[in-house]
């Protein structure tokens, strides 16, 4: 693929994950990206968690800043602030993810640099957007997966809340702000105009989760939570041991699905056995059918599921990898 962002060129006045992830997608895409840090540690990111014997360079800060360029300036002094406005000037993007407000403050507002540069895209990131009563709330990933319900979904039923294991909010944020700069940058062209765009944490994780907050919005129902089972319900589309230890993901959701497994676990009386007719009656019967293998079936390799998931004639299933 060709870089359709080539000839772009981004200010990114980011830190931490979500904004640095948005201008590291558009990077991706062919855009220069300009980073600009405060003097002395820089973008927080470079010394996070385990990651502080990299010297500045943490893994997890390689993985969303590189390849941009890189400068030092602080906002603060009269000199280096201009230094900061010539380079939004030539700037097709700005993008911040200062608290609503501070960015202003320190005389880099989307008012003031759109006025010196109409046709610039200034995308601002927060917590819960840059107005109403929550613009002020601090919020990172953790936080926002705790006010948003998206901890409520995830363990087994009776468990605490569950915090997803990656930073899946700044990362899902980030991705909405590069989406909608795009679409900036796709209206400029036909149009002519800059553009400002207010990217809330909140907003995005909840767009999200349209598939559990919907059907709350309209049945007043909860979403239970189901552990490892997927979200069809099913008890074939589930975590299972298998034979040599090893933990398979099965996704059998479709009739067809269901029968190919059957075979494969050379299980067929499962195709004669009315508990397990359809869709809706092993999900009633979900206790029942796990009690046979796959529980532990001695057949059902990891080696063997793999192959499975390849051929297209049974069912899909992937063995469980860990991160490392």
């Amino acid at each position: 693929m060709s870089q359709p962002l080539a000839g772009i060129r981004v200010a990114d006045f980011t830190h931490v994950m979500a904004g640095p992830f948005a201008s590291h997608l558009l990077r991706l895409l062919g855009a220069e990206v300009i980073k600009i840090e405060t003097p002395g540690r820089g973008d927080a990111m470079r010394y996070y968690g385990a990651d502080r014997q990299y010297d500045g360079m943490a893994p997890a800060f390689i993985a969303v800043n590189c390849g941009k360029k890189s400068i030092t300036l602080d906002l603060k002094d009269p000199d280096e602030l201009a230094m900061a406005r010539d380079i939004v000037d030539r700037c097709d993007v700005m993008i911040e993810n200062f608290r609503p407000g501070v960015i202003g403050r320190l005389g880099l507002g989307a008012e003031e640099m759109r006025a010196r540069n109409p046709e610039l895209i200034f995308c601002s990131i927060s917590g819960y957007g840059q107005s109403g009563p929550l613009r002020d709330w601090p919020a990172i990933d953790n936080i926002v997966q705790a006010t948003s319900g998206m901890m409520s979904l995830g363990g087994n039923p009776g468990d605490p809340p569950m915090r997803v294991g990656f930073p899946v909010v700044d990362t899902l944020t980030g991705q909405t702000a590069a989406f909608a700069i795009l679409a900036a940058l796709f209206r400029r062209a036909r149009e002519g105009g800059g553009e400002f765009i207010d990217v809330a944490m909140l907003d995005a994780t909840l767009a999200f989760m349209a598939s559990a907050v919907v059907p709350f919005l309209v049945t007043g129902t909860p979403l239970e939570r189901t552990g490892n089972v997927g979200y069809s319900g099913q008890p074939t589309a589930a975590l299972f041991e298998a034979g040599d230890g090893r933990m398979i993901s099965l996704g059998v959701v479709q009739q067809a699905q269901f029968e190919a497994l059957a075979r494969f676990l050379k299980r067929e009386e499962w195709l004669a056995d009315a508990r397990y007719a359809n869709a809706d009656l092993r999900r009633i019967n979900a206790e029942a059918l796990q009690a046979e293998p796959p529980g532990r079936p001695s057949i059902l390799t990891g080696r063997i599921a793999l192959r499975s998931a390849r051929c297209g004639k049974a069912a899909p299933s992937a063995t469980e990898r860990t991160m490392p």
